[in-house]
């Protein structure tokens, strides 16, 4: 169970109406929906992966110490959400760099964990993955194995991995998709939890989990349990992969942590992982 923790407006569905610099004026919800969550992991008996963004940690450490105090993994969405493509290497490296002293700072806790943006490491930024070792990153999130328009790597493996960078070896671990018709489709988190019906996912986990004997793993971001989040002025398909069905993720949610066990991602990747160069 991994969540990515960043408020509405940091969503790359909602940038044009939410530029960086609206960031601060703007209604923030954050706190009260990563709480809910916290309620519902103590509910169920789990502990998570949190990526925290550093811009939120920042402004509300609240979240990085309620998340320590509850025991589950603290891990890195980076400082500023920004797509790593529209970067330079200096850039995210300033921005992963901060948001590794923000939160080992606040959680006292070495962060070796990163998550992407918006999954935004794709074979244009693969020199990402260097910076990460470099910075003091074990292990990353961010290549999502399917063909999307803002991100993926479809011929990249499937499931937890090794990869040897020039900079040092690096495991992977990407969201879990199904292998169907020679197409990876995604089904274990975030939109596709939302969008598709939530058969789709648990039946996707359960293949996973008996015929590929391989653990699932699935994403959320706290906003997706706020139906009453401001909606904010965008395009019809931002509109659509944004607010769809935010109605009805919190009893999806719940009924999946009924299903079905969760652990932190720390702990899957203590399972051997293979090579891949």
């Amino acid at each position: 169970m991994t969540i990515d923790v960043e408020d509405y407006f940091h969503a790359n569905a909602l940038s044009s109406a939410a530029p960086v610099s609206s960031w601060p004026s703007l209604e923030s919800r954050v706190v009260r929906n990563n709480e809910r969550l916290l309620e519902m992991f103590a509910e169920a008996g789990i502990t998570a992966t949190f990526f925290v963004l550093g811009w939120v940690a920042e402004r509300y450490p609240s979240i990085v110490r309620k998340i320590r105090e509850a025991n589950h993994e603290l891990a890195s969405h980076g400082y500023g959400h920004q797509l790593i493509y529209s970067l330079t290497p200096q850039q995210f490296r300033e921005d992963v760099r901060r948001a590794k002293a923000i939160l080992e700072d606040q959680g006292g806790v070495a962060v070796a964990g990163y998550r992407a943006p918006s999954y935004s490491i794709t074979k244009r930024s693969l020199w990402a993955l260097d910076v990460l070792l470099e910075e003091g990153y074990t292990y990353d999130a961010s290549i999502f194995p399917i063909r999307h328009d803002t991100y993926g790597i479809p011929d990249a493996p499937r499931h937890p991995y090794t990869m040897t960078r020039d900079a040092g070896k690096l495991v992977e671990a990407p969201p879990s998709t199904v292998r169907l018709l020679g197409k990876n489709l995604p089904m274990a988190g975030g939109g596709y939890f939302r969008l598709l019906p939530y058969g789709w996912t648990r039946w996707g986990i359960g293949r996973v989990n008996r015929v590929e004997r391989k653990a699932a793993i699935f994403y959320l971001h706290p906003w997706e349990i706020d139906p009453d989040q401001p909606r904010l002025s965008v395009g019809r398909l931002s509109r659509f992969r944004h607010y769809r069905n935010l109605d009805q993720t919190e009893a999806r949610l719940r009924l999946l942590l009924r299903q079905f066990q969760f652990a932190p991602l720390a702990q899957v990747l203590q399972r051997p992982i293979p090579d891949h160069s």
